[in-house]
């Protein structure tokens, strides 16, 4: 790797592209107000242009959730704000070549208002499905979590003998 004096940004050496293939996490946010099947639709589209350039190892499917942030994005009919989304992400292996036209495609889709593409590891994206099946299945505690504990120390103190 090679450091661009320029614009401050690590570019890779002709000798690290090549055929050798990494794996990538590719996550990306779908437009809210798409109907349901048109999400289905645009998932399936990015599912499929991924898996004809390399193994799929690990996917999340679209789940609408509400963003942390607003995103704004200047459209031709005007900007439009977005303050939920549906979130999707596949990991998948590549190539150099093969992982610049995905993440081309990527960026012509009108229908994703923002994606992040990072490097990441086939153990990394199992784990991370495993732990989110985990927390599916884990029951969730009512209440307050602080209430629960104060409640729980109470009791504890009270069986304590001096």
């Amino acid at each position: 790797m090679a450091k661009n004096q320029d614009e401050n940004v690590f570019v890779a050496d002709a000798e690290d592209f090549g055929a050798e293939a990494r794996v990538y996490e590719l996550g990306f946010h779908l437009d809210p107000e798409l109907p349901v099947e048109e999400v289905k639709k645009a998932y399936q589209a990015i599912r499929e242009l991924v898996a004809g350039k390399g193994p799929v190892v690990a996917e999340g499917e679209p789940q609408k959730i509400s963003l942390s942030y607003t995103i704004s994005r200047q459209e031709v009919s005007g900007r439009r704000d977005f303050d939920s989304a549906y979130f999707s992400w596949v990991v998948y292996e590549a190539s150099a070549t093969d992982h610049a036209d995905i993440l081309s495609a990527v960026s012509a889709d009108t229908r994703i208002i923002r994606f992040i593409d990072l490097i990441t590891t086939k153990d990394a994206a199992r784990h991370a499905v495993e732990m989110h099946e985990l927390s599916i299945k884990a029951p969730e505690r009512e209440g307050d979590s602080e209430a629960i504990a104060s409640a729980e120390l109470d009791a504890a103190l009270k069986n304590v003998t001096l």
